[in-house]
């Protein structure tokens, strides 16, 4: 994309996390509708400009039809595991992700550094998806949460001082708890 060129729209209510959790919220409901911004390549170009995954060079990806279908594939393969994480076919899915590349140790003027590669590029954002989410088990996996808003199904990567973020955003999902929360106790009375 050059840089004239204004980025996609992103519909979601909650951008900006982790590569892998940020997949995951591809996914979201709106007034109790599921949405789902990677039902086709437009979508897919939204989501890889959203994460700096588009334009041209190194480190670029197509939105296009193989792109979507590994993408949907690994995001499939995340869901499946990151609420159950011990889950032995979550775990294979993931894994069967990440075959499709590997890193590249690098050394440049800059110093030591690491490139991913991949047979087939179109794997790349999938496989740079799964090794996100590696990364965040390496972390901290207790920080890796879902929403306690019971119809909400985003994930976030908690990196508040004590570990105790409980919603994806405080302005939405936990202003709707409280609200909810004072609404009963204002019936009661």
């Amino acid at each position: 994309m050059s840089a004239a060129a204004k980025a996609p729209h992103d519909p979601r209510p909650l951008i900006g996390e982790p590569l892998s959790l940020d997949l995951l919220n591809t996914r979201w409901m709106q007034d109790g509708v599921r949405q789902d911004l990677l039902t086709g390549t437009e979508g897919l170009a939204v989501w890889l400009a959203a994460n700096g995954l588009d334009g041209d060079g190194a480190g670029a990806f197509a939105a296009d039809g193989p792109t979507l279908e590994h993408l949907l594939h690994a995001r499939d393969a995340l869901a499946s595991l990151v609420d159950t994480p011990e889950d032995p076919a979550g775990i294979a899915r993931v894994d069967k992700v990440l075959r499709h590349g590997r890193i590249r140790a690098t050394l440049t003027a800059a110093g030591p550094g690491e490139e991913p590669e991949f047979k087939d590029p179109s794997w790349g954002p999938a496989w740079l998806a799964a090794r996100d989410y590696l990364r965040l088990l390496a972390a901290a996996r207790d920080r890796i949460r879902g929403c306690a808003h019971e119809s909400c199904v985003l994930h976030f990567f908690d990196t508040s001082r004590n570990g105790t973020r409980r919603w994806c955003s405080m302005a939405a999902c936990g202003n709707r708890a409280k609200a909810s929360r004072h609404y009963a106790r204002s019936r009661e009375t």
